[in-house]
């Protein structure tokens, strides 16, 4: 296939940092905002470095971990926390800079926070990482880093429902009088102040994100595609939670064909359509790609970026799409379902071969927009739906019962069909809701960035357009506090 990237190629990439403050300086470049204003918006409020032993197989162990919080124009501020060993001081300064956007986009009311371990979490064994989270979240939690009305955090890469569930926890054990404990991390099981539908938030909100754009013609002709979803060919990058539910979600619900599937170990293709779940339980039990029998396995998994398709979804790592192989990529539509998949080089480049691209900080932003709502049901203390779905059950029976009367007394033998009486008499439950404010949140939010991209010219696509929506936002924030 293609040639792979060379090293000056790399060598010549922006960190990732540096990218998200190109890609800002950009949008507010074609704002009407004072220096000063745009530095404070710009900058990190700070970052804390946590150092702390953990006592493993007969020896201490010591782990760097990080917490960084972008901006406070909103509080509590909001971001995850990720397990790898690539966390950096850089990367969670630009994973908290997007959160700041990416909140103020969709309008959930946060500042943008994000933590990170420097920890391979495959290298230990269950009650060994609970230790080394609850030291972590301890570290955190003494300077208030965790706390539900100050800094609120939720899963990222290494990191799930189980360590939101210790965190929690951990914070009530220091804070034993505080009974809105659970509000101090979002992403917990449903038995510890969860919420349905927040494990596949970010994937859903990816389908949603894709749902609204090709209700737009205007939009779809931008990157030379008409129809639906429906028969369009997607290569998905990363097959884990979130590349996984968009997966799922888009050919089961959508009719869109997954023809590749790229993962650490490889890729596979097949242009009449993958079945994601039997790759997803194949990756589970044999680590990888590796000899999956229903599909071509690809050795350079990566070459599929370049692969022809309609949709590319990258949904693993930050710098995907890079100087090294943007001229090769062949999909006229990315959307950036992971943080950062396209560095600021590679993005100038697709925009200058017309590609379109749907943006991280908005493409992605189902799972803070999820965590809100859990956020909101644990100060609440009550689940959605609870008060008023029975209630909406028997208003609805009312509308049923007077329409067969007024149908029975037509005489014509006419009814309502049962399939019609079981959907409209259901009322929601607590799922249903949840999607449809995410569906809700989804839509207003594209609409908002796309109004930026279509009405003014200077505006050349809908990245700078999200941006100079999002920055906007933060600064009527702080101007609202006097600055």
């Amino acid at each position: 296939m293609n040639v792979p990237v060379t090293g000056a190629a790399v060598q010549a990439e922006p960190s990732f940092r540096h990218s998200v403050d190109m890609m800002f300086n950009h949008a507010v470049g074609l704002m009407d905002l004072p220096s000063g204003l745009k530095e404070k918006i710009r900058v990190c409020n700070a970052t804390y470095t946590v150092r702390f032993g953990v006592r493993l197989r007969g020896q201490i162990q010591t782990f760097t971990g990080y917490r960084a919080i972008h901006s406070e124009h909103m509080e509590p501020v909001k971001g995850g926390i990720r397990y790898a060993m690539g966390v950096n001081q850089d990367e969670v300064e630009a994973l908290a800079a997007l959160m700041t956007y990416k909140c103020a986009l969709v309008e959930a009311p946060f500042g943008g926070s994000k933590g990170g371990l420097r920890i391979d979490p495959r290298h230990y064994e269950e009650h060994e990482l609970e230790s080394i989270t609850r030291r972590f979240a301890y570290e955190l939690i003494k300077r208030d880093l965790i706390h539900p009305s100050q800094n609120v955090p939720a899963p990222d890469m290494g990191t799930g429902e189980r360590e939101m569930a210790w965190i929690a926890d951990q914070y009530a054990r220091i804070h034993t009088t505080d009974i809105n404990a659970r509000a101090c991390v979002t992403g917990k099981p449903l038995n510890a102040g969860g919420i349905h539908g927040r494990v596949e938030a970010t994937g859903r909100g990816v389908q949603y994100a894709l749902r609204e754009f090709f209700r737009h013609p205007e939009d779809m002709a931008a990157a030379g595609l008409d129809g639906g979803l429906a028969g369009k060919r997607i290569i998905v990058q990363g097959l884990g939670n979130v590349g996984y539910h968009a997966a799922k979600f888009l050919s089961e619900e959508d009719g869109a064909l997954i023809t590749g599937v790229i993962e650490h170990d490889g890729g596979v293709f097949d242009p009449s359509g993958i079945d994601v779940d039997s790759l997803r339980s194949w990756i589970s039990d044999n680590g990888g790609v590796k000899d999956y029998p229903h599909a071509q396995v690809i050795a350079e998994g990566a070459l599929l970026l370049e692969e022809p398709c309609d949709i590319l979804v990258p949904a693993a790592l930050e710098g995907t799409i890079h100087l090294g192989n943007a001229e090769r990529v062949q999909a006229p539509l990315i959307i950036e379902a992971a943080n950062g998949p396209v560095t600021a080089g590679a993005d100038e480049i697709l925009r200058r071969r017309g590609k379109v691209i749907i943006p991280d900080l908005y493409a992605n932003a189902g799972g803070v927009t999820v965590s809100y709502f859990e956020w909101v049901k644990n100060l609440s203390h009550i689940r959605f739906g609870r008060m008023q779905r029975r209630q909406e059950e028997a208003r609805h029976q009312l509308v049923v019962d007077e329409m067969e009367r007024i149908v029975g007394a037509m005489g014509n033998g006419t009814t309502l069909s049962d399939s019609f009486k079981l959907k409209y008499l259901r009322g929601a439950d607590e799922l249903e809701l949840v999607r449809s404010g995410l569906d809700d949140t989804m839509r207003v939010a594209y609409q908002s960035m796309r109004e930026v991209w279509h009405r003014r010219a200077d505006v050349p696509d809908l990245r700078i357009a999200a941006y100079i929506t999002a920055i906007s936002r933060v600064a009527e924030s702080y101007r609202a506090k006097g600055l």
